[in-house]
């Protein structure tokens, strides 16, 4: 698949830990496209909530929702690759309402497997403390959501071939269900929380 031919916009989506800049950008370079690293779009007082471990809650989360969906918009019919971790079906419909058009990628994984990822992240504000409530909060994609779930008990590059494959199922008309690849690890990761 080409950039030229389809040119979407992927929100690369999921728990912390779970490699979401290191897919985003191997897709983004498959693609053609520029990427956009979510966290960028936060402002210092969420950084400084979650560097605490405080969640933050759907007030703090409002102001980047709309800048990340701002981004998206702007690159509609261009192409583009953001993280998020639109964990709620709320979040993703908001980035939605600013850009229609939007693939999201699902980076899925059991709770122990992204703790350990974690632990290995140096300088990161996100502490592990707050994957606890990440996995309560996580609302997997819907079969009605233009998307797709990958596992990532695999490398990245396997999973970012995935998501090629995924998204040039979508530009062929066959929508995909978001539940088709890795359901297993979906199902344990939604029960950790």
């Amino acid at each position: 698949m080409n950039a030229a031919s389809a040119a979407p916009v992927v929100v690369v989506m999921g728990v912390a830990g779970t490699g979401k800049t290191t897919v985003g950008e191997l897709l983004a370079a498959e693609l053609r496209v520029p990427y956009a690293e979510a966290d960028d779009f936060h402002p210092p007082a969420n950084i400084a909530k979650m560097s605490s471990g405080v969640s933050l809650d759907d007030d703090d989360r409002a102001p980047w929702l709309d800048a990340i969906g701002e981004w998206a918009h702007g690159r509609d019919r261009l192409g583009g690759v953001v993280s998020c971790s639109a964990l709620k079906r709320a979040y993703r419909d908001r980035l939605r309402a600013a850009a229609p058009g939007l693939f999201f990628l699902h980076l899925v994984g059991d709770r122990e497997l992204i703790a350990e990822r974690m632990q290995g992240r140096q300088g990161h504000f996100m502490p592990p403390a707050l994957l606890d409530s990440q996995f309560a909060t996580l609302e997997p994609l819907g079969s009605d959501e233009s998307g797709a779930a990958v596992s990532v008990d695999q490398s990245p590059e396997a999973v970012a071939r995935e998501a090629l494959a995924a998204l040039g199922r979508a530009s062929e008309g066959h929508d995909p269900d978001p539940r088709a690849s890795g359901e297993e690890a979906r199902s344990g990761g939604a029960s950790a929380g």
